[in-house]
């Protein structure tokens, strides 16, 4: 990444040094290996899960303009070109090779990938790790974990003894767990661990739609809380999406001040828990990462979404939320695009933060390097034990 994209600000030597540092991306997804129709890129650079308006394109939004703007010149291109002229580059170059100039020019050491996005068309975490230049690790997604348990489980007691065990095999090579209840029942979920009863009459239920999404409240409450006891038992951090995200997501139930309780009975266990994403509740999820000792905020792919406004997204986090409790993230998926803006977005946001404060004397040249240094990657290397 040059230096001059990432920092539109002047800054002292120490803090652009700081700025510029490799990053860990604790927050991604595998990329799309192949190549892409046109239809199929636009799908992946937007979370509307739907098709633009006939006559219209997912090109002429924030993250569009951006990546005409900023992917075009890593790929070899003059700036803000057209989308079929960017694409049409793209397809010249390969898959494999756009995968491998986008993310190396992210400028991130680690890669901590999400892997319940896992499929053919995707990248694995080592061939992330591979093409990006950098380290790459695994984040368990437990909802995953307990589809393939439900489709194997034969009693409503083997449920329970094999979703403990499959759980606890899956940490052992990974640097977390994450969960999308959110996304499956809302955050407003009732934070009491279930009864054995209850949850093997339950899993007896389940066994007859295994194919399905988990959405049965028991269960999940019990997923939550067996993840709880493996991740107390191998000192891992515990995940949730909140926020932005599925858009089929009844969003009123996504703010992650909903699951306040959770986050209180979990305060004596020791577990971290990260909030991931949080746009439009960032400010609440600021609030809880100040209230809480174990609660941290993850910067999320709202810079990417956000592009020119990740500067006001960045700052506002920054209001609040302590900053050995941030952690940067690109939240991208589907394309390397979103994992390059992400981490672009993330830095000229916060050069654009951290200049307003120096200018108005309200932190030292050392202060804002350290947070720089914090957020970007020390914090991550802290929290995943890396």
């Amino acid at each position: 990444m040059r230096a001059d994209d990432a920092l539109p600000v002047e800054l002292p030597g120490t803090v652009r040094e700081a700025v510029l540092t490799p990053l860990i991306d604790h927050h991604c997804h595998g990329v799309r290996r192949d190549d892409l129709t046109r239809a199929r890129f636009e799908m992946l650079i937007t979370e509307a899960g739907a098709p633009a308006p006939p006559g219209t394109t997912h090109f002429d939004t924030p993250a569009g303009a951006a990546v005409r703007r900023w992917c075009a010149p890593v790929l070899g291109l003059e700036p803000h070109v057209p989308p079929a002229v960017y694409l049409a580059r793209r397809a010249e170059l390969g898959a494999a090779e756009a995968n491998r100039r986008l993310l190396r020019a992210a400028g991130v050491a680690a890669f901590l990938v999400d892997t319940g996005r896992d499929g053919p068309g995707l990248l694995p975490a080592v061939d992330m790790g591979r093409l990006g230049g950098a380290t790459a690790e695994e984040v368990v997604r437990i909802e995953q974990v307990e589809q393939e348990v439900a489709v194997s489980a034969t009693s409503g007691v083997s449920y329970l003894a094999l979703l403990g065990e499959a759980l606890a095999a899956r940490a052992v090579r990974a640097v977390g767990l994450t969960s999308v209840i959110a996304y499956r029942h809302g955050l407003d979920f009732d934070p009491a661990r279930p009864s054995r009863g209850a949850v093997i009459a339950a899993a007896g239920r389940r066994r007859i739609i295994s194919e399905a999404r988990l959405t049965d409240p028991v269960l999940l409450r019990h997923l939550l809380w067996t993840a709880v006891d493996v991740a107390r038992e191998r000192n891992l951090p515990l995940r949730f999406h909140t926020g932005h995200g599925d858009p089929g997501l009844d969003l009123r139930r996504a703010d992650p001040a909903l699951m306040t309780g959770f986050i209180r009975a979990l305060q004596p266990v020791g577990v971290p828990v990260v909030l991931l994403h949080c746009y439009p509740f960032h400010r609440q999820a600021a609030y809880l990462a100040a209230a809480f000792p174990h609660v941290y905020v993850g910067v999320g792919h709202m810079p990417a979404y956000t592009a020119a406004g990740s500067a006001s997204v960045v700052g506002e986090l920054l209001e609040l939320v302590p900053f050995h409790k941030q952690l940067f993230g690109s939240g991208s998926h589907g394309v390397a695009e979103t994992c390059y803006l992400g981490a672009l977005y993330y830095r000229r946001g916060l050069a654009r933060a951290l200049a307003v404060r120096l200018a108005a004397d309200e932190w030292s040249v050392q202060d804002a390097a350290r947070v720089a240094h914090m957020i970007g990657s020390g914090n991550a290397r802290r929290v995943y034990r890396l």
